[in-house]
């Protein structure tokens, strides 16, 4: 995988006030948001009856974009028990793709769109090229109140992915 951008956020590092527009028709800025939030970037989910990129499977961490949406679908209320305020899954596809994927995967919570790269541009979040297209690289990140407290990255099991940020969201809540 050729990551573009390398600086990985790091906590207590302020997320940029920018725009992303949401599955639900609005636009989300991410510093505004109290409480935990929770956005899983992830580079893109393959349009139904179609295949992947030419050279896909060969890039690593490219593959495990939709199992890891149905993961955070299927966890999506033990997020929200162990304290998170909400999620949002994040990727550089446009909001008319990603509501075809909210519905096809029946995900209980928003897809947001940086299809211009002004977050991942701003903040430094990993890309890569394939097909053509600049991608944002599977990172994961828990915000607290607009600031970043956790950083999860490389996400070596996207399927587990959500998993894990539960676990340590409970780890979060024995402390307070």
């Amino acid at each position: 995988m050729n990551t573009e951008n390398t600086s990985i956020p790091l906590p207590g590092q302020n997320i940029p006030n920018v725009q992303l527009a949401a599955t639900d028709g609005t636009d989300v800025d991410l510093t505004t948001l109290k409480g935990i939030s929770v956005v899983y970037a992830y580079p893109r989910t393959s349009p139904p009856n179609e295949p992947p990129i030419d050279g896909w499977d060969q890039i690593p961490g490219a593959r495990g974009c939709t199992p890891q949406s149905k993961g955070y679908a299927e966890q999506n209320s033990a997020i929200l028990a162990a304290g998170a305020s909400r999620v949002f899954g994040l990727s550089a596809q446009d909001s008319g793709y990603q509501r075809e994927v909210v519905e096809r995967l029946s995900l209980p919570f928003q897809l947001l769109s940086d299809n211009e790269l002004q977050l991942a541009n701003a903040r430094g979040l990993p890309t890569f090229e394939a097909g053509g297209m600049k991608l944002l690289t599977r990172i994961t990140l828990i915000l607290e109140d607009g600031h970043v407290k956790k950083v999860f990255f490389p996400v070596d099991e996207p399927a587990q992915n959500a998993a894990e940020v539960v676990e340590y969201l409970k780890g979060l809540s024995t402390f307070t």
